[in-house]
C-alpha cells in the first residue's frame, strides 16, 4: 500500500528511528511501510496520522489506494 509516512517524516526531519520510537515499532517496521512492503495496522496508521496532524486518509493514500483496486479486481465503474 502506498503511503506518505516518508514525506512526512521527512517534513518533520524525522529518522526512520525516531520515528519508529515514537509510535513504539521497530525501525524495520517503518522501512518496510515506506518501501511498501508492509502495510500499517490500523491502528499504527492512526498513531502516525495524528503525529503528523493529518488524517489516515491522507497518510494512506485511501483513494488512491481504493482506485488502484477497483482497476486491478476489475470492479471500478466508469464515468
Amino acid at each position: 500500500m502506498k503511503t506518505r509516512i516518508r514525506e512526512f517524516r521527512m517534513a518533520k526531519g524525522l529518522t526512520q528511528q525516531q520515528l519508529a520510537e515514537l509510535v513504539h515499532v521497530s525501525s524495520r517496521t517503518i522501512i518496510s511501510i515506506e518501501k511498501e512492503r508492509y502495510s500499517p495496522s490500523l491502528m499504527l496508521a492512526y498513531h502516525i496520522a495524528v503525529l503528523f496532524g493529518t488524517t489516515v486518509e491522507d497518510l494512506c493514500c485511501l483513494k488512491e489506494n481504493s482506485e488502484k483496486e477497483e482497476i486491478r479486481k476489475g470492479t471500478r465503474k466508469t464515468r
